[in-house]
């Protein structure tokens, strides 16, 4: 009888716990969904043309968004070549989709030298640049790490977030294309933010 007792509180005990996680889970969820808004934010920059532009050109179609650096020796060129890869195999499925290229740099980075960066891969991605102070903004609200780590010859490189981030239509944050991610993967996830 005594087992039985001791039986019966142990999966009272275990039942109560996977409530516990399955609430837990069930709340992160919920707070993840409602975090989606909570990405990017308000802006003054420039285009790569030199033309200003702000967080208004995300919103009226779904974008590709990445954070980098024209001085880059890898990660960046590797991903604007992977971006223009996806615009090709898309084509017409890829019409509104519209990409952007925010310079984590932007002491280097001008309007010029981010359009003749990006034009090297295709026309379909805008360069932005700007104030510092402006794009600290952008980096922020995208919730994108980047940090300036200085080289022994007295220049320095730029960590930073190496993801491309998938937004729909309404601005708003829907996933990430990781970089190296396979490429068919990463076309589903655009097919399925296009549509």
């Amino acid at each position: 009888m005594g087992g039985r007792t001791l039986a019966t509180a142990l999966a009272a005990i275990l039942l109560l716990a996977c409530g516990g996680i399955g609430w837990f889970t069930w709340t992160k969820f919920q707070d993840a969904g409602t975090a989606e808004s909570a990405f990017g934010a308000a802006f003054k920059l420039t285009d790569d043309r030199g033309q200003p532009i702000t967080e208004a050109a995300l919103q009226g179609h779904p974008s590709l968004i990445y954070f980098g650096y024209t001085h880059c020796p890898d990660v960046c060129p590797t991903t604007l070549y992977d971006m223009a890869g996806w615009f090709k195999t898309l084509g017409p499925d890829a019409g509104g989709l519209k990409a952007y290229f925010f310079s984590v740099d932007p002491e280097r980075d001008t309007a010029e030298t981010m359009h003749s960066y990006t034009s090297n891969f295709t026309d379909r991605i805008t360069g932005i640049t700007g104030d510092p102070v402006e794009m600290q903004k952008a980096i922020k609200g995208w919730r994108i790490y980047a940090k300036k780590v200085p080289t022994p010859d007295g220049d320095y490189t730029m960590d930073h977030t190496a993801s491309v981030l998938l937004v729909d239509a309404k601005g708003n944050f829907k996933g990430t294309i990781s970089y190296g991610e396979d490429t068919e993967v990463a076309l589903k996830k655009i097919r399925n933010l296009v549509q």
